[in-house]
C-alpha cells in the first residue's frame, strides 16, 4: 500500500498531466487563430458593418476526482453599426484650360465610400462658388461607366439623382464627370470654380449622429468624421492665346546695293508672336513664291536652323508654289522666326 505522501504525488501528478493537456490543446487554438487572422489584409474601413463580434468567457474548477471542469458563460453579441463617410478628390493635375463660349468642358473627380458599409450617394455640383471670376453652367454629371477615367460620350452614364446614385461598397471608388459650358463674357486668365459635392443618402450630420436600424446588416448607421458629406473643387481657367505675324523684306542685288533689278536675291522674315497666356497648338507658318520670282532652292530656316526643301522630317518643306514651315506648339510669350529667298526674274 502507498503511504499519504505517495498517494498525493501521484494525484497531483495526474492533475497536472490533465491540466498541461488542456491547456496545449487551448494554446494550440489560440495560436492558430492568430495565425489565420494574421494572413487576412486589413481593412482601411475597419470590420464590416453588420458583423456580429460574439464571446464567450468560461469558469474552470478541478472535481473531486482531479478531472478539469469548464462552464461556459452566455454568448454576448454585439452587432457593428454602419460608419457613413466619404471622400471626394478632383482628379485634374491643375487648372483646365478652355476658352469663352466653349461647350463640354470637363471636370474629373473621385468619389471613394470611405465608411464601412454599402452605401449609396447622391451627387451634385456646384457652378457658382463664390469668390472666382465667372461662372460656368452645368450641362451634365456623368458616371465613368467603364471605368477607364476617361470621358467617352455615349459609354458613360448621364446621372439622374435618385436614380442612379453610385452605390459603393467600403473603399470602392468611382470617377464622376461634371460637364460645363462656358460663357462668352471671361476674358484671358480668368478661372472659374467648380465643386462636387457625395452625400450618403441613409443620412449626414453631425460626426456621431445616429440613424437607428438603418446601418447595413440591421445596425444602426453612425456618421463619421466627415459629416457623411464631402466635396472638391476643380478650375477652368480662360486661355486666349494670340499671334501676330510680321513679315520684312531685305534685298541684295548682283552689284552689291539694294536695288530690286532682275538678278537681286530677297530675304523674307517672317515672325509670328504669340500672346496673352496659354499656348497656341499645330502653329504652321506659310508664304507663296511671289510672281516675278523664283525660290531660292534649300533657303528656309526656323530659328536660324536650315532646313530642307522635301517633306520629310524636319518642319519645312516648298511644294512648287509656296514654302510652309510646321512651327508646332508655342507658349504665349515666345516667338518664332523663319526666312527664305527668292530671285527677281
Amino acid at each position: 500500500m502507498k503511504n499519504y505522501s505517495e498517494t498525493n504525488r501521484s494525484k497531483w501528478h495526474s492533475n497536472f498531466q490533465k491540466r498541461w493537456a488542456s491547456n496545449g490543446v487551448r494554446s494550440l487554438l489560440i495560436g492558430s487563430a492568430v495565425l489565420a487572422l494574421s494572413s487576412v489584409p486589413a481593412h482601411a474601413t475597419g470590420t464590416v458593418a453588420g458583423t456580429d463580434i460574439e464571446n464567450t468567457a468560461q469558469a474552470t474548477y478541478t472535481a473531486p476526482d482531479g478531472s478539469i471542469v469548464e462552464i461556459p458563460s452566455n454568448t454576448v453579441t454585439i452587432k457593428v453599426d454602419e460608419l457613413l463617410d466619404v471622400n471626394v478628390v478632383s482628379n485634374d493635375p491643375g487648372d483646365i484650360t478652355t476658352s469663352p463660349g466653349a461647350t463640354d468642358q470637363i471636370l474629373t473627380f473621385q468619389v471613394t465610400n470611405t465608411g464601412n458599409g454599402q452605401e449609396s450617394f447622391r451627387l451634385t455640383a456646384d457652378t457658382a462658388v463664390g469668390g472666382d471670376d465667372f461662372d460656368p453652367s452645368l450641362q451634365q454629371i456623368v458616371i465613368d461607366t467603364d471605368g477607364n477615367g476617361v470621358y467617352d460620350p455615349g459609354v458613360d452614364t448621364i446621372y439622374v439623382p435618385g436614380t442612379n446614385d453610385p452605390d459603393l461598397a467600403p473603399d470602392e471608388s468611382v470617377t464622376v464627370f461634371v460637364i460645363t459650358t462656358i460663357p462668352d463674357t471671361p476674358v484671358d486668365g480668368e478661372r472659374a470654380e467648380v465643386s462636387l459635392i457625395a452625400e450618403a443618402n441613409t443620412g449626414t450630420g453631425a460626426p456621431g449622429t445616429s440613424f437607428d436600424g438603418e446601418g447595413q446588416g440591421g445596425g444602426d448607421a453612425v456618421v463619421g468624421s466627415t459629416g457623411a458629406d464631402d466635396d472638391d473643387s476643380g478650375f477652368l481657367a480662360i486661355s486666349q492665346a494670340e499671334v501676330t505675324l510680321v513679315k520684312t523684306a531685305t534685298v541684295v542685288d548682283p552689284f552689291g546695293g539694294d536695288r530690286a533689278v532682275p538678278g537681286s536675291v530677297i530675304t523674307y522674315n517672317l515672325v509670328a508672336t504669340i500672346s496673352g497666356s496659354g499656348t497656341l497648338s499645330n502653329v504652321v507658318i506659310s508664304d507663296p513664291i511671289p510672281a516675278s520670282t523664283t525660290y531660292v532652292p534649300s533657303s528656309i530656316t526656323l530659328e536660324t536652323a536650315a532646313l530642307t526643301d522635301a517633306s520629310d522630317a524636319d518642319e519645312g518643306e516648298f511644294d512648287g508654289t509656296a514654302i510652309s514651315v510646321e512651327v508646332g506648339d508655342v507658349p504665349a510669350g515666345e516667338t518664332r522666326t523663319v526666312t527664305f529667298e527668292v530671285t527677281i526674274q
